[in-house]
């Protein structure tokens, strides 16, 4: 495949249809069409031949889409074909619901490790792993594989905690702490604030209300 550069706004859809074909595959529906899939997912036709045209032709004319295949690739392109191996440090509500969530290990995500410096939390289990003290998370970088770990802290203890990370050669970190961190370029972090979905929410149920008068 030849290299290109992928619009984030592509990138940031592409969940949107794995899931999509998920449920098609689980409905046991073998082939759709870029209209077909565009009236599910409240889009259209043009958009999804553009999002998929940036990585393959994936369709067929006259047939459209077999749902296994496009699956299948776009997992791939999302990096879903590997096993990568999750762990969650802050071990208070949010964190323990990340860690619950099953759906994860669905999708080649594997719940190794979760971390809290609450000496009440130590030795607690969430789905059978055991909660660790924070003072415990370079022994155990060095003794296991960790490709991603999940913050869910506090902003004041989320820096340094990213940067202790990166020394022990994390490459990845999915932050919910409400700051935006600064980490080397080796690092790669997906910021999640809540906050922000929440205040866009509020702005959309507004606008729909002054259209409505």
């Amino acid at each position: 495949m030849e290299k290109k550069t992928i619009s984030p706004a592509v990138i940031r859809r592409l969940p949107r249809y794995y899931r999509y074909l998920g449920e098609l595959l689980d409905q046991e529906v073998e082939g759709i069409s870029s209209y077909e899939l565009s009236k599910r997912m409240h889009s259209t036709a043009s958009q999804i031949r553009q999002d998929l045209n940036n990585f393959d032709n994936f369709g067929h004319l006259g047939y459209g889409y077999n749902v296994k295949n496009l699956r299948d690739k776009i997992g791939e392109i999302l990096g879903l074909d590997q096993s990568r191996n999750l762990i969650v440090i802050g071990a208070g509500h949010l964190g323990q619901a990340i860690a619950n969530y099953a759906q994860f290990e669905r999708m080649g995500f594997t719940l190794t490790g979760l971390f809290d410096i609450n000496p009440d939390l130590a030795g607690k289990e969430v789905r059978g792993i055991p909660i660790l003290m924070l003072d415990d998370l370079d022994r155990f970088a060095l003794e296991h594989r960790v490709d991603i770990a999940a913050l869910t802290i506090p902003k004041s203890a989320a820096q340094s905690v990213a940067r202790r990370l990166t020394g022990l050669g994390v490459p990845a970190i999915w932050n919910f702490a409400h700051v935006d961190l600064e980490v080397g370029e080796k690092m790669v972090v997906e910021n999640v604030h809540l906050s922000d979905s929440l205040m866009e929410l509020s702005y959309n149920l507004m606008s729909r209300s002054r259209d409505s008068k």
